[in-house]
């Protein structure tokens, strides 16, 4: 995690000098960028353990941005940092591709809590594989596959997939998973549906290699691998 470089695009100079400022001293390698259209350039050129991406930006806003990264970089962990707190905003946030979202303001504690926790599902020490129904999923390389081909997984879709499988056939409640899958401390005031919308977009994305159902919906009480 030291050193890992983090791209932060964030319009507002106080915060974003504040941001890296943080990054540096806990010994991380933070790239400022103030424009979205430039932001987007970075984070499809560079090399990025993480990127943290205001969601209000002059030229492209951060969901068009995280849109947009997914579309190239899959498996790059995506951190969105927004005054807007509103539910919707916060599911718009998840459909549109990314793994995490905090609201301003935001305390130091808990931003770093968040970024330390994407860094650790998309770092080393994810690293393993693991069969779930008729597909391998490589955690460190961040890929699903069976004999009809392979696709790419996200940082979260390995994190989900790995907690759900070391259960297995256990029923995992929704407020589990948020606490230790999400990182969220306080499940009370977290939207659970954003898990329903990462499951669906996980389905449609291993569709085109496999037609068992990796997760299955427990109405009412969580999720479980069979």
């Amino acid at each position: 995690m030291e050193r890992a470089r983090v791209l932060v695009i964030e319009d507002e100079e106080p915060i974003r000098v504040g941001l890296c400022d943080v990054l540096a001293f806990h010994g991380m390698d933070p790239e400022p960028v103030g424009d979205g259209e430039l932001g987007l350039r970075a984070a499809l050129d560079g090399d990025h353990a993480l990127l943290v991406v205001d969601v209000m930006l002059p030229g492209l806003d951060g969901f068009s941005i995280t849109r947009a990264v997914r579309e190239r970089r899959p498996s790059v962990p995506i951190l969105l940092l927004t005054a807007k707190g509103a539910e919707a905003d916060v599911l718009q946030g998840f459909a549109a591709g990314a793994d995490d979202y905090v609201t301003k303001p935001f305390s130091v504690a808990q931003l770093m809590a968040r970024i330390r926790a994407l860094l650790r599902r998309g770092g080393a020490s994810a690293r393993q594989r693991f069969t779930v129904a008729d597909a391998t999923v490589d955690a460190d390389a961040l890929k699903l596959s069976t004999d009809r081909g392979e696709v790419d997984l996200s940082p979260r879709d390995v994190a989900l997939l790995a907690y759900l499988f070391e259960r297995k056939g256990a029923v995992v409640a929704r407020e589990e998973l948020l606490r230790e899958v999400w990182g969220y401390a306080r499940t009370d005031r977290v939207e659970t549906r954003c898990i329903d919308m990462h499951l669906s977009k996980l389905r449609r994305k291993v569709a085109a290699v496999t037609e068992d159902e990796l997760v299955q919906t427990v109405r009412g009480a969580g999720y479980r691998v069979p």
